[in-house]
């Protein structure tokens, strides 16, 4: 087989045909590496927007990495250790310690009060009854104008009432308490009445009336109840005091010591807080002592004067009083 010889240009051709085609196939390959990296890199791009939504540069960083990312919670909490955490509980402990002392010292100071009050009490009971000197008796004849005059009548709940009626109710409670004595069970239980201490000094001392007398220490009830209608004339809780000590005396069985002070109230303001309510407890007293013509007449009077009250918060009272007498 004869060759024939190649030209210099057709030589230089193939060569660099040679060159050229060489490196194809891994070309090939890493461009294909490429576009898988590409692919991958946008799949994760779109769950990161499945996952985070609205997740581009304004509102979160393009990539989330682990290792370089600080912990928002560990940033936000101020580390501690244990000497600190001891020294946040020791101030908790002195606090609470602090309060504590305070509540007790309180509750000393409302104790040793309530002793000197007991002791008050037990000088007042064993004093004379001839020593009492303010009594509702002792009001001006103004004052003392009975009902007659508002309904037309010339008769009066208490304008006949015997002269045990017109006595001061804190004699009866001295003569009965000189007479038998407290015991010492009944002291433990008015020991066991605390006194409010607030600013309103009046409202205290009614506020301990009305809690000896819901105790149903109606004794102790009236002697503390009638030292705050006349050392608190003016205040607001007045009526209600009166009013209360009133009902102290009828719940107590002594409903000729009540009638005074049920009209009393009534007549000082008649429209005051619990006017009204002692008409109407004196038309009860009046029935508890078999007066049936004056508790007619107080009822008359309650019902002409507090109609609101007779059909609404005494409805039942007032009802009540009115079936155990017959009225003309």
């Amino acid at each position: 087989m004869k060759l024939f010889p190649l030209s210099r240009a057709a030589a230089a051709g193939l060569a660099l045909a040679v060159v050229v085609t060489a490196p194809l196939p891994a070309l090939a390959q890493e461009q294909s590496s490429e576009a898988r990296i590409r692919k991958i890199e946008s799949e994760i791009r779109a769950l990161q927007r499945q996952v985070f939504p609205g997740g581009d540069a304004r509102f979160f960083e393009p990539e989330i990495s682990t290792a370089q990312t600080p912990d928002r919670n560990a940033a936000s909490t101020p580390s501690t250790s244990a000497v600190t955490d001891i020294l946040v509980r020791l101030d908790a402990i002195e606090a609470q310690l602090q309060r504590l002392t305070a509540a007790g010292e309180e509750s000393h100071n409302a104790v040793a009060q309530l002793e000197e009050r007991v002791a008050a009490l037990e000088a007042n009971a064993s004093a004379p009854a001839a020593q009492e000197t303010s009594t509702p008796a002792e009001e001006p004849a103004a004052t003392q104008s009975n009902l007659a005059a508002m309904t037309g009548t010339t008769a009066s709940p208490t304008a006949e009432l015997p002269p045990a009626a017109a006595t001061a109710p804190a004699t009866a409670v001295a003569s009965t308490a000189a007479a038998t004595g407290p015991t010492a069970t009944r002291l433990a239980g008015v020991q066991a009445i605390t006194k409010p201490q607030t600013e309103d000094a009046g409202d205290d001392e009614y506020t301990y009336g009305f809690r000896l007398w819901e105790a149903r220490y109606f004794p102790e009830a009236q002697q503390q109840l009638s030292l705050f209608v006349e050392k608190y004339p003016s205040h607001w809780r007045t009526t209600y005091g009166r009013n209360l000590l009133g009902r102290a005396y009828l719940d107590d069985g002594k409903a000729r010591e009540a009638a005074p002070w049920f009209l009393r109230n009534y007549q000082v303001d008649k429209q005051a807080a619990r006017a009204g309510d002692s008409l109407l407890y004196l038309a009860e007293t009046m029935i508890a002592l078999d007066d049936t013509s004056r508790a007619c007449i107080a009822l008359a009077e309650f019902a002409e004067t507090y109609p609101a009250l007779a059909t609404g918060r005494l409805q039942s009272q007032y009802v009540s009083n009115r079936q155990k007498v017959k009225c003309n």
